[in-house]
């Protein structure tokens, strides 16, 4: 490798100029203006009892690399710039030989646990859905991509009052009726009766308010604290409870329709998550977890790790800066956090994970700080592998989505809607293609245009979601990347490049084509940082580059109509490489690289 090459020449010029050398060298990519390369000569001033700036001073003398035109001090920093040529023939010969597999590593050996999605069954998925889906899913092939051994998995909710409400409402206005003979999806099918629910019981709210004028009068919380009171003394309130109270006792006609809903519901998230490209190692059920703990907290008791107050049990985190929480209630029902901990621990024996990682939205954060402080609390030595990735709301269009409301932006509808505006543009660009094949392209590029669109920020900012702007041919969009690759496809498959070894890539010596060789080598270290940090924006920025370096590229020179034949295969070996990278990245993403736009 280059990089190795310039990484021994510049420790043989610490030894001429210092008698010294490091035993590393750590060499970054350097900003355009001063180079190709650079070394921080900051991190050797204590050692050579000397300033930065004199450090880089002496080593860029000392440099004689025949690949290296210039070396220069420039802020402390050694600065080097390598002959385009050179450059070519490092990068493009290991991005053919690597293929599929460039920019994998096999560095990372742990067993890593990842959990998202994680829906209620009491309605369909919605956009935040979506985001949380792609970043699952990429968190995962980042990962992989890097040896780790990655084990999706969600925990599904489907027990509690919110799923009762569902079964109420259809109990008592479904007809008996299917989603099949409703014509809807299963998901969709159940939502509609948790919205029916709402309305019902905002129909007894208002009628109550009319009752007792005092109350539209206090104040917002203290309101709202009274809607959520009222409910346990509504008709339709009343009646969920004792539903709930049924079904926790086994009541065999409950149970059957609880089992027969989440099905309805079931069905309906498998079709959305194969539109999404999303898929589980293993699914959780609330149902099936939310007992566990109770064990672990009774043992944390002996230990003194939890106190009884009053018949409940609570532990102090004040310690580590947090505050005191509920973990049993009084009647010794369990709470969110008593089901986390003993669903924490019971994967923990079943996979032997290395880290668990949750990617659960930024709401959620102060949840998985005290989660991670009762399991360092009780012991679990692993728990300090525990990480809760955060990311940020998706603003809508329409505004905020109310479930309750049947206001929700759902993932069925972003999907459709995105593949039908990418429809549309197809249409335009392309008016003589068939039905079929327009179909398939807006497919595969709706939903590369979706992902890339939730992707392309960093996790934890938030989005303000436009599907307009999303589905782009220009910009910093997922059909601006396919769109490169599908014009690199275009030139290659009128004329087959040859085997890289057997090209004159010295011949690759403009500026817009050294631009492209580095930008290649990067990418192996983008897709290493990106794992590392759970950043998949990282490769999404990198292959908006590396498709501008390339349309620059295009547009400044010829390929199949270059200077000479050795220069032209020069030139469709170095497109060739482009597109490998160009695949390989949107595949990280989950994204389809097409042929044809």
């Amino acid at each position: 490798m280059i990089t190795d090459a310039i990484r021994k020449e510049i420790q043989e010029s610490f030894k001429a100029a210092f008698n010294w050398q490091p035993e590393t060298i750590s060499i970054t990519t350097a900003e355009p203006k001063f180079g190709d390369f650079s070394v921080s000569c900051h991190r050797y001033a204590k050692e050579l009892a000397q300033p930065p700036q004199a450090i880089a001073e002496k080593l860029a003398p000392a440099i004689k690399h025949e690949s290296i035109t210039r070396a220069e001090a420039v802020s402390g920093y050694l600065n080097v710039t390598v002959s385009a040529g050179v450059l070519a023939k490092e990068a493009v010969p290991e991005v053919i030989k690597q293929g599929k597999r460039y920019g994998e590593s096999k560095e990372n050996k742990q067993k890593l646990l990842l959990e998202y999605s994680s829906p209620n069954t009491n309605k369909p998925l919605h956009l935040g859905h979506v985001r949380n889906n792609a970043l699952g899913m990429s968190f995962s092939r980042l990962l992989s991509s890097q040896g780790a051994d990655v084990k999706k998995v969600q925990i599904i909710n489907d027990r509690g009052i919110h799923i009762i409400k569902s079964m109420l409402a259809y109990q008592k206005w479904g007809d008996g009726q299917t989603p099949e003979e409703a014509g809807q999806k299963g998901d969709h099918f159940v939502g509609k009766f948790y919205v029916l629910f709402e309305r019902e019981f905002e129909a007894e709210w208002q009628a109550f308010l009319k009752n007792n004028p005092e109350v539209p009068g206090l104040s917002k919380e203290d309101a709202a604290k009274r809607r959520q009171e009222f409910f346990g003394e509504s008709e339709i309130g009343l009646q969920a409870q004792e539903m709930l109270r049924k079904w926790e006792a086994g009541d065999r006609e409950v149970v059957a329709l609880w089992k027969q809903m989440n099905e309805w519901v079931y069905a309906g998230f498998e079709e959305t998550y194969q539109n999404l490209g999303s898929e589980f190692d293993k699914n959780y059920y609330e149902s099936d977890a939310y007992l566990l703990g109770k064990k672990i907290i009774d043992e944390g008791l002996k230990k003194d790790v939890f106190f009884e107050e009053d018949g409940a049990i609570w532990v102090d985190l004040t310690d580590v800066g947090l505050d005191k929480k509920l973990v049993r209630r009084s009647d010794g029902t369990s709470v969110y956090i008593t089901q986390d901990l003993g669903l924490a621990v019971s994967r923990q024996k079943e996979f032997g994970f290395d880290g668990l990682v949750y990617v659960v939205g930024h709401e959620q954060e102060y949840h998985f700080k005290v989660l991670f402080a009762i399991l360092k609390k009780l012991g679990y030595d692993w728990a300090k592998n525990l990480h809760h990735l955060s990311y940020g709301l998706v603003f809508l269009p329409e505004g905020k989505m109310k479930s309750r409301e049947g206001k929700v932006v759902d993932a069925d509808d972003r999907i459709r809607e995105v593949k039908a505006l990418a429809a549309e543009e197809v249409a335009k660009r392309f008016p003589d293609i068939t039905e079929a094949e327009r179909s398939e392209r807006a497919d595969t590029i709706g939903m590369g245009a979706l992902k890339f669109f939730l992707l392309h920020v960093t996790p934890t900012q938030s989005i303000h979601y436009n599907p307009k702007e999303a589905i782009a041919f220009e910009g910093s969009t997922g059909p601006y990347v396919q769109y490169a690759h599908a014009r690199i496809s275009s030139i290659l498959s009128e004329e087959t490049p040859l085997a890289a070894s057997g090209v004159k890539l010295g011949l690759l010596d403009k500026p817009e084509e050294k631009a492209i060789s580095l930008k290649l080598l990067q990418y192996p270290a983008v897709v290493s940082g990106a794992a590392e940090r759970y950043n998949p924006s990282l490769v999404c920025n990198y292959l908006l580059e590396l498709a501008h370096a390339f349309n620059t590229f295009y547009h400044a020179h010829h390929v199949l109509k270059a200077e000479s034949e050795e220069l032209k295969h020069a030139r469709l070996v170095l497109v060739q490489a482009i597109q490998i990278v160009l695949r390989n990245g949107l595949a990280l993403l989950g994204i389809k690289a097409p042929e044809k736009m």
